[in-house]
């Protein structure tokens, strides 16, 4: 991606969010209701606002539930380092990576049967099978990259695994859901996808001075 490029996609990503705040009607209580506002008023705008909700919804529900804080604040942690790295495929990212993948894992599993451990007898009463099909590439994935990072050696065609620092936002990102929180359905993983480029972007550029 060219400078021009990506300073025309973060230009567009801050004039949508500036219409948002600054548009407003003039004493909305909260994000939720300027955006239903807007889902109102602009039909153009119902997309974007409906995504916007969605994901808002997915990132300050694990701070609403203390039950899971303790789970995704050391993702953040995870990520935020990852990111210093650099862009070069590493081991150091990789097992950065996989140790963040397979803490992720944990923390959903552990979540779906802490208050009901006879849930392991029947996995399936836990968690729904789109859960389950996710720890399980997690999982493989968090084992990969932190075998490779620890024995200095990328499997066959598996040197992508030291350039997976931003697998951190969709850990987070979908957090709640494979908790249990929250449940799969097509508007949260349009978000999730959705907002995937624009953070990516904003955290590039924030954090490009600090970057080793």
């Amino acid at each position: 991606m060219t400078k021009l490029e990506t300073s025309l996609a973060v230009s567009t990503l801050f004039r949508t969010f500036f219409i948002l705040f600054h548009s407003a009607p003039p004493n909305p209580p909260n994000l939720v209701s300027r955006i239903e506002y807007f889902r109102s008023v602009r039909p153009d705008f119902a997309v974007l606002g409906s995504l916007t909700a969605t994901f808002w919804e997915l990132i300050r529900t694990p701070f609403q539930n203390p039950e899971l804080i303790w789970g995704i604040v050391p993702l953040y942690f995870g990520w935020f380092v990852n990111e210093l790295t650099s862009s070069k495929a590493s081991f150091s990212t990789a097992v950065q990576t996989g140790f963040a993948l397979l803490w992720a894992v944990a923390q959903w599993i552990w979540q779906a049967f802490r208050e009901h451990p006879t849930r392991l007898v029947n996995a399936s009463d836990a968690l729904p099978a789109v859960n389950w099909a996710v720890n399980a590439v997690v999982l493989l994935f968090g084992a990969m990259a932190l075998w490779a990072g620890l024995r200095h050696r990328y499997p066959k065609g598996g040197k992508f695994l030291g350039h997976t620092r931003f697998a951190g936002y969709f850990m987070i990102a979908i957090f709640p859901i494979q908790a249990g929180t929250l449940h799969w359905n097509w508007d949260r993983l349009g978000a999730v996808a959705a907002f995937a480029l624009p953070v990516w972007l904003v955290t590039h550029l924030l954090l490009v001075p600090l970057r080793k």
